[in-house]
Order: C-alpha cells, then structure tokens, then sequence
C-alpha cells in the first residue's frame, strides 16, 4: 500500500492534462474520448450490470493463476464482493466504453473476463465487434457468461483457459486484434511473454491496454521495458492503466495524464 501511494504521489507531480499534449493524434484522443462529460444510453446498462452483481451473495470457489489477490485471503469469494473490490470501477468502465466506441475495433480481446464488468464496457462501445475474452478460473468464467447473455452482450465468446495455454494454442500469425485489454496477471515474466506472443497480431492502428502498471515494483519494471520496445510508439500513462500504440507514422512519446 505505502508503494502505490508513493506511486501516486509521483504520478500526480508528473502528470498533465490536453493542454500540455502537442500530439494531435493524443489530443484528440483525450478531448474527444478521454474528458468526454456526455451522458451515453449504454452507461445505466453498465450500472445495471453492476448492480446485478453487488447484489448476488452467493459464494464460489476462485482458482487463481494470477499474481494473487491483495484483497481475499481465501480462494472461496462471495460474488459481490468480488465485484465490489476486484472488478472495474464504474468510472474506468465509462472510459472503456467511450475507448471501444472512438476507436471501433473489429476484433477485441480481453485477458481476464473475471466478472466481465469490463468485458460489458468493451462489447457495449462497438456491439459489431467481435469480442474474445479469456478466464483461466471456470466458476467465475461461468458467472460471467450467464450475466454477459442477460445484458444482451450478444458479441462476446467466453473462453475458459490459462491465457498462455490459449495464446500459444491459437495460429495468432493470421489474426489481428484491433483492441487488446490486458488485466489478468500481474506479474511481469507473464505480461511480458503475453506482450511478445501477442506483438504478431497488430496493425498500426492497434490499442492495447496494459491495467495496475502501477501495481507493485515488478509491474513499474514491466511497463518500463514495455514503453521502450522498438515497436512501441506512443504510450499513455493514467496510472490504473497504460496505453499502448504501435503508430510508425509517430514519433516515439511516452505521456502522463490524468483521465
């Protein structure tokens, strides 16, 4: 805790708003997506969503292949507190949404469906995308699964895998993911091998979102080496999550912004 605060701090001191960005590219990316105020239709089915979940008390038994949980001690979790504390706040899940819906990527993948509170934003932004989303622990895919069909998430394939298992599975030389959200192992060695087994399957045009970059030292270290990849063109840091683009028409710039 005392780390993430320190983190914080530091990222409060460095960061900016559009008024200091000079790339047309992220200016219009915040201005229009980022700090858009407007009220969207998809976002009381968003609070539905949740609530639904911050509702349910029944209890399931979680298999974790993650870097662990810093919230439950135990693998048997109540379902709304899982929503409560581990799933996407309602704030970040409007921006997902809004970040789906500027971009309109084709194909969206999701690392770590957990309750699909995210997975929900992502469908939501584009409903003709195509959306693959992956969770390793199957009582928690299935929870997920029935809540996406209620919310007439129509768009969504739930795949219930060890991410690596699944990646290394798929022929990901002939695919091409437009949107990929990275929030299912905080670990570096895992991110990292996610990152490099992934690389084949962008575009210039490709988004990927990295979440808790700033989760503990290790994950500072992972995004530190992920900002300086050759392919790496312009990163956005809003401390939750890291924004990664792989535009060759960009210089190479690494922003700091509070969204």
């Amino acid at each position: 805790m005392l780390f993430q605060i320190k983190s914080y701090l530091k990222f409060l001191w460095n960061s900016k708003n559009e008024h200091a960005v000079h790339s047309p590219f992220v200016f219009s990316l915040l201005t229009k997506c980022f700090y858009d105020k407007k009220q969207k239709p998809e976002y009381s089915i968003l609070k539905k969503y949740r609530k639904s979940l911050l509702s349910n008390k029944s209890f399931i038994e979680v298999t974790d292949f993650g870097a662990g949980s810093k919230v439950f001690k135990s693998n048997k979790r109540q379902i709304s507190k899982i929503a409560k504390t581990a799933g996407i706040s309602p704030k970040r899940a409007e921006l997902l949404f809004r970040i789906s819906n500027y971009f309109q990527p084709k194909n969206i993948l999701e690392i770590g469906t957990s309750l699909g509170l995210a997975t929900s934003a992502l469908a939501l932004g584009n409903p003709k995308a195509k959306v693959i989303t992956i969770e390793g622990c199957p009582n928690t895919a299935n929870i997920a699964k029935n809540q996406l069909n209620e919310f007439d998430c129509t768009n969504v394939e739930n795949i219930i895998s060890e991410f690596e298992s699944f990646l290394i599975s798929e022929n990901l030389q002939s695919t091409t993911y437009n949107l990929i959200y990275f929030d299912g192992n905080h670990s570096k060695k895992a991110t990292l091998n996610y990152f490099e087994l992934l690389l084949p399957t962008i575009d210039n045009d490709s988004v990927w979102i990295f979440d808790d970059i700033h989760w503990s030292p290790e994950m500072e270290e992972t995004w530190e080496i992920i900002k300086n990849h050759p392919k790496v063109k312009v990163t956005i840091d809003t401390f939750q999550w890291g924004f990664v683009f792989f535009r060759r028409e960009q210089e190479k710039e690494h922003f700091i912004i509070r969204a």
